[in-house]
C-alpha cells in the first residue's frame, strides 16, 4: 500500500516548464552588457598604450616640458601640458582611421552591390543573344539567339576556355524569345517565334509541346492554343508544373506541363478603347500571387493569379508610349513594386498600390530590341539594365540605378547592343547577351560565389598526343577471359616500343606516284576512263562474225557431257536435225 501511495504522489507532481523566449532574451541582455564592458576596457587600454608610446618617443607638440616634470598616467596630465596635445593627436588619428574604415566599407559595399571588378567573355555564336537563363542552383547556364540554337554551359566542368558542352536546335529556324529554367531547375521553357511552346528537360530533350490553335475562330477562348507568335513565357515560382505564355493573338494562357492538350486559363487584355491588343511580355510576381503583362499599346495590366481573369484589377493604360514594345516586366521581392523596361527608351518604377502614376522614371536608355531586359540585385536595392546602340554610333553600356532610379554607375560593354541582362541572386554575378553573339559575365572576386570563378581557375585540358595522333581510348574489362584481356602499358615509352615492333603501325608510308603508275596504281594525270580504254585495247576480242558458229562449237561438248536440260528430256526428246550451211548464192537459187 505504501508503494501505491508513493506512485500516486509521483503522478501528481508536474514536470518543470521552461519559457524559451524569456531564456533567450535574458541571454541576449547579458551578452550585450558584457560586450559593452569589454569594449570600454579595450578602448581605454588601447588609448593609454598609444599615449605612452608617443610620450616615450619624445614626439612632443609645442614647447619642451620644464625640468623635473614627469608625467604619470595614474595621476593624469597637468593643464596645458604636451600630453593633452598628444591625447588630441590620438583622438585625431582615431577619427582619421574611422574615416578610412568608412571609405573601405563604402568600397566593399559598392563591390558587393555591383560585382563588376572582373570580366569574362563567353562565345555563343554570331547572331544576337536574345535569351539567357541560369538554374536556381547556379550550376548551369543556357543561352538562345536569333540563329535558333541553344548552348549549354556547365560552370562545374568548364575550363578557362569557357566553351559550351552542348548545342541544340529544337525550334527549326525560329528566333528564341525566352528560355527560363523552372524553379526546381529540372525543366526549361522554350518560347520561340512560332505559336507552340516547348518544355525541355535539363539536357535539352523535349518533354511536352503545346498544340496549335484553330486560327479561324475569332474568340481565342475557344481555341486549344496560340495561333500567332509567342513573345514571352515564364514559370510559376511556387508550382513547378505551371507556366504562362503571351502571344500576338492578344491572349495570355496558363498551362500545366502534364495537361498540354489545352490551356486551363486564358486572359484577353484590351486597350483603353476596349479593343484587342497584342501582349509583348508577361511574368509572375515572386510569390506567385500576381500576373503582370504589357500590351503593344503601352499599357501594363495585372491580374490575381487565382482569378478572376475577365478584367484586370490593376491597369495603367499609358505606362509607356503607344506602339512601343515594352520588353520586360520585373517584380521586386516585396510583391507590390514593379519595374518596366519600355520601347520608348525609358525604365519606370511602379507601386501597384498606387498605380495611377509611376514612382520614378529613367530616360535616355535606348532600346532597339523587343527582348531587352532589366533586373533587380539580390537585395533589391540596385537595378541594372543594358542599352542598345546603332552600328558605328558608339558603345553600349550597362547602367546601374538605385531604388529611386538615380544613376549610380555605368560600364561600357562593347560596340554591340546589350539585349539580355541577368543578375543571379545566388552567384551574385551579372551576365549580358549582346547583339554580336558574345556573352559577357561580370563578377567580384570577394563578393561573388562559384559560377565563373570556378571556370577561370581551371587550366585548359591537354590532349595526350603520340606522333601527332590522339591517344586511343582503352576499354578496361576486368572480368574478361584471359585470352581477351589486354595488357595495360605501364609507361608511354613502353607503348611506343610496342608500336615500333608492330609492322602494321610502323609501316613506312608509300611514296607519292609520279607520272607513270606503279603496282597497279594510276599515274598522275590518269583517269578511270583512260585506264578502261587502255585495258580494252590490250585485250584481243574473239571473232564473233558468225554467231551460229560460235554456238555450234559447243554442241559436241554438250552432247558428250549434258549438264542442264538434256538429262531431263533424254528419254522423250527427239533427235535434233540441223540444216546444212548454205551460202548466199545457193539461198538465192532456192528462192
Amino acid at each position: 500500500m505504501q508503494c501505491i501511495k508513493m506512485d500516486a504522489d509521483k503522478a501528481k507532481k508536474e514536470a518543470r516548464k521552461f519559457n524559451l523566449e524569456e531564456i533567450f532574451q535574458e541571454a541576449q541582455r547579458t551578452a550585450k552588457e558584457r560586450n559593452k564592458v569589454s569594449d570600454q576596457f579595450t578602448s581605454q587600454a588601447h588609448d593609454e598604450e598609444r599615449i605612452t608610446a608617443l610620450v616615450e618617443e619624445g614626439d612632443d607638440i609645442g614647447p619642451p616640458l620644464p625640468p623635473g616634470f614627469s608625467y604619470s598616467l595614474q595621476e593624469g596630465p597637468s593643464e596645458g601640458s604636451s600630453t593633452d596635445k598628444v591625447q588630441d593627436r590620438v583622438a585625431y588619428d582615431d577619427d582619421n582611421s574611422e574615416d578610412d574604415e568608412d571609405d573601405v566599407m563604402d568600397n566593399n559595399d559598392r563591390d558587393r552591390r555591383m560585382p563588376i571588378t572582373h570580366e569574362a567573355v563567353l562565345q555563343h555564336g554570331v547572331k544576337p543573344v536574345s535569351a539567357l537563363s541560369i538554374d536556381p542552383a547556379g550550376a548551369r547556364m543556357i543561352s538562345g539567339s536569333y540563329d535558333s540554337q541553344i548552348n549549354f554551359f556547365d560552370f562545374n566542368s568548364m575550363d578557362e576556355t569557357l566553351k559550351s558542352f552542348r548545342t541544340i536546335s529544337p525550334c527549326e529556324n525560329h528566333q528564341i524569345k525566352a528560355l527560363p529554367f523552372s524553379p526546381s531547375g529540372d525543366a526549361i521553357l522554350l518560347a520561340s517565334g512560332n505559336a507552340q511552346v516547348k518544355v525541355l528537360d535539363r539536357e535539352g530533350h523535349m518533354i511536352a509541346e503545346s498544340p496549335w490553335g484553330y486560327r479561324y475562330i475569332s474568340d481565342m477562348a475557344h481555341t486549344t492554343g496560340h495561333v500567332a507568335m509567342i513573345n514571352c513565357a515564364g514559370w510559376h515560382p511556387r508550382e513547378k508544373d505551371v507556366f504562362i505564355t503571351c502571344s500576338n493573338d492578344c491572349s495570355l494562357r496558363i498551362w500545366d506541363v502534364y495537361r498540354m492538350k489545352k490551356h486551363y486559363q486564358i486572359m484577353k487584355p484590351k486597350d483603353k478603347h476596349g479593343r484587342k491588343t497584342a501582349v509583348t511580355t508577361c511574368c509572375y510576381s515572386r510569390d506567385g500571387k500576381l500576373i503582370g503583362a504589357a500590351g503593344a499599346d503601352g499599357s501594363i495590366q495585372i491580374w490575381n493569379s487565382n482569378g478572376p481573369y475577365a478584367r484586370p484589377p490593376y491597369c495603367q493604360s499609358d505606362a509607356h508610349g503607344n506602339g512601343s514594345e515594352t520588353s520586360c516586366l520585373c517584380f521586386a521581392a516585396d510583391g507590390h513594386t514593379l519595374l518596366s523596361r519600355g520601347g520608348d527608351d525609358t525604365m519606370k518604377l511602379w507601386d501597384i498600390r498606387n498605380f495611377k502614376k509611376c514612382i520614378n522614371v529613367a530616360g535616355d536608355l535606348e532600346n532597339l530590341f523587343p527582348m531587352t531586359t532589366c533586373a533587380f540585385s539580390p537585395d533589391d536595392q540596385v537595378v541594372a539594365t543594358g542599352t542598345s546602340v546603332r552600328k558605328g554610333k558608339g558603345t553600349s553600356k550597362l547602367v546601374f540605378f538605385d531604388r529611386s532610379l538615380n544613376k549610380l554607375r555605368e560600364v561600357s560593354v562593347s560596340d554591340a547592343s546589350v539585349i539580355s541582362c541577368l543578375w543571379h541572386p545566388k552567384l551574385n554575378q551579372i551576365f549580358l547577351g549582346s547583339a554580336s553573339g558574345v556573352i559577357k559575365g561580370y563578377y567580384s572576386d570577394t563578393h561573388s560565389a562559384k559560377g565563373l570563378k570556378l571556370c577561370i581557375a581551371k587550366p585548359k585540358k591537354r590532349r595526350n598526343l603520340v606522333y601527332g595522333v590522339p591517344d586511343q581510348v582503352q576499354i578496361i574489362t576486368p572480368h574478361a577471359l584471359p585470352m581477351f584481356q589486354e595488357d595495360k602499358p605501364r609507361s608511354l615509352k613502353r607503348k611506343r616500343e610496342k608500336e615500333r615492333a608492330d609492322p602494321m603501325l610502323s609501316k613506312k608510308p608509300e611514296a607519292p606516284i609520279g607520272k607513270h603508275g606503279v603496282g597497279g596504281r594510276l599515274g598522275v594525270g590518269s583517269s578511270l576512263g583512260a585506264y578502261v580504254r587502255k585495258i580494252s585495247a590490250m585485250e584481243k576480242p574473239e571473232n564473233l562474225d558468225d554467231p551460229r558458229e560460235a554456238v555450234l562449237k559447243y554442241a559436241k561438248v554438250a552432247e558428250d557431257d549434258p549438264y542442264f536440260i538434256a538429262p531431263a528430256y533424254k528419254q522423250t526428246q527427239p533427235e535434233p536435225i540441223f540444216s546444212a550451211h548454205q551460202s548466199d548464192s545457193e539461198e538465192e537459187k532456192d528462192d
